[in-house]
């Protein structure tokens, strides 16, 4: 019988790759459910491809132009209220992969209707991981992450719990600045940054790798999924990317989780029951693991990771303030409004503010308590950059 898949967010890099993965072993899977925001073209093509039922496309515009298509046999939506009219039952396996804050709603309405579900969606397990954690126990959903360095140290601790771990290492490639003068920082380009040394990757991410912001959120999710404290966890840079993860146990034993740079690695193993089912991927060069050039982040250089040392131990709305505040900064330096230099500072500076501060005390107690506070938060950013730098 084939697997029962539903992707959200299918036309991004994330979606793409399953898809090549499922398209090597059709007779095994079953697309149900496909998402995007606003590729329609995309959508189509993917829905046509893969004989897929049911569409969900959010963009009110895109989803216009769609309902206007004589698309027989297609049933096209336009929000993430209407799960419960195509899954019937339970579903094996969806993949969560709408970025940004965007994701987490459709995350947490769509646990219920799958056996397993693959998030590759950070805010949702930043945010709301108290929610969502909920969700998979009520209705006895696995979960796998997907993330490279969160799904190395799932591989690395299945079964096994957090009190036999001494140390958790994450690596960083450091971005395509890892090696710019202090003097080079100021007058960083946007081509620059966006220019990753060994990952592809979108707009976003690559800004969040350059200010080592990713890394922050990282551990974030690392803390949640793994139960640690961050005083367990490390944050290391290593330029080969290469290693993913690296844990260090009480009994002395360390692990180290290598792989290529490449996500079909964690989404492969994330959706494989078939032990007869394999990926090809490049012969790793062992002769560069002669020299894994593994360094203690200079937070002189990233002072963004500054920020972890002033994380609440529990889960709070205060994350959400963080991942809302490093949004709407990000999209600034990418449409120009501000130089990468701004970006760093005001990460740092804003974080601090005790009027975004006092959300550590404050635990989300359902998803409408983050969309509060995205939306109040998103409000103050707005107008503290208009006044700073219209």
């Amino acid at each position: 019988m084939r697997q029962k898949i539903a992707i959200l967010g299918s036309t991004g890099s994330i979606g793409k790759n399953l898809l090549e993965i499922i398209n090597k072993d059709r007779n095994k899977f079953e697309v149900v459910l496909l998402t995007a925001n606003k590729n329609h073209s995309d959508l189509i093509k993917q829905a046509k491809k893969y004989n897929v039922k049911n569409l969900i496309i959010k963009n009110h515009k895109s989803y216009t132009l769609l309902k206007n298509i004589n698309l027989k046999g297609i049933n096209i939506y336009n929000d993430f209220n209407n799960f419960n009219k195509f899954f019937k039952k339970k579903i094996d396996y969806v993949m969560s992969s709408i970025s940004g804050m965007e994701g987490l709603g459709p995350t947490l309405n769509i646990i219920k209707f799958t056996k397993k579900i693959a998030i590759a969606n950070k805010e949702s397990i930043i945010c709301a991981w108290n929610l969502i954690q909920h969700e998979l126990v009520k209705n006895k959903t696995k979960f796998v992450p997907v993330d490279s360095e969160h799904f190395s140290l799932w591989y690395a601790l299945k079964n096994l719990p957090s009190s036999e771990i001494e140390k958790v290492y994450l690596t960083a490639s450091g971005g395509p600045l890892l090696k710019f003068s202090k003097l080079k920082l100021k007058n960083v380009k946007l081509s620059q940054a966006l220019k990753h040394p060994t990952w592809k990757m979108g707009k976003k991410i690559s800004i969040d790798s350059c200010t080592m912001m990713n890394k922050v959120f990282e551990v974030i999710e690392a803390k949640h999924l793994f139960n640690l404290s961050y005083k367990k966890i490390t944050v290391l840079t290593h330029p080969n990317s290469y290693i993913h993860a690296v844990v260090k146990f009480k009994n002395g034993l360390i692990k180290i989780i290598a792989h290529d740079t490449t996500m079909k690695i964690p989404i492969f193993n994330s959706i494989k029951s078939d032990k007869a089912l394999s990926i090809k991927t490049n012969n790793l060069n062992l002769t560069k693991l002669n020299n894994l050039d593994l360094k203690k982040v200079n937070t002189k250089f990233f002072p963004v990771v500054n920020i972890l040392k002033k994380l609440p131990n529990k889960i709070s709305l205060y994350e959400t303030v963080i991942v809302t505040i490093n949004d709407l900064l990000v999209d600034q330096f990418l449409n120009k409004k501000i130089t990468y230099k701004q970006l760093q500072d005001l990460l740092v500076k804003l974080t601090k503010k005790k009027l975004f501060t006092k959300y550590k005390k404050l635990k989300p107690k359902k998803f409408e308590d983050i969309i509060l506070v995205k939306n109040k938060v998103s409000s103050i950013i707005f107008k503290t950059i208009k006044k700073q730098y219209a």
